[in-house]
């Protein structure tokens, strides 16, 4: 808990905040937090188990990534619209089937933000809607070659590396030693 916030900055999405926090252990620190309403990623596969990746411009990250649909949760709603809302908007696509993969902390060093993942099956195309400010290119590939990507460092967002082997374990298309028992 923090005994005092003190606001630096307020942007469009993010807050800045420094805040002077007593640890557990009873040690006093001045915390630089960035503070994010959080977002949904989504892993959409089709029948024939083909996702749908966007290569995305990311200034932030140095150029093209390899990402899943995702977007920031709007004040009050819940993850499961804007997942619902992202895949429409990015990839153009309505699903009929929706499963909880879990959730990730992209960075708790310093930020609050939490992702919360999707599986999406049973698609149909929608007219896509992207965003003025987004640039990116919809692609369908097949999950395991998307897991390759993972290995190969092609695809190194974390979001997208998650989402992809949850879903695919999931789907039985991935096993790990957690699933031999050792």
């Amino acid at each position: 808990m923090s005994d005092i916030i003190n606001p630096v900055f307020r942007g469009r999405i993010i807050r800045l905040d420094t805040e002077t926090v007593t640890l557990p252990n009873g040690v006093p620190v001045e915390l630089e937090i960035v503070r994010h309403p959080g977002g949904a990623a989504i892993v959409a596969v089709d029948e024939h188990n083909m996702v749908n990746l966007l290569r995305q411009y990311r200034h932030a990250a140095g150029g093209w990534l390899w990402e899943l649909p995702a977007g920031k949760l709007e004040p009050g709603e819940p993850p499961e619209k804007t997942a619902i809302r992202e895949l429409e908007e990015e990839a153009g696509l309505r699903a009929s089937r929706w499963e909880t993969l879990g959730k990730l902390i992209s960075t708790p060093g310093f930020c609050d933000e939490v992702i919360h993942l999707f599986l999406a099956q049973g698609l149909t195309e929608v007219p896509p809607q992207p965003e003025e400010h987004e640039l990116f290119e919809v692609h369908r590939i097949p999950l395991t070659v998307a897991l390759g990507q993972i290995q190969d460092g092609t695809i190194y967002d974390a979001k997208t590396m998650l989402g992809l082997m949850l879903a695919a374990r999931r789907l039985g298309l991935y096993r790990d030693s957690c699933d031999s028992g050792t």
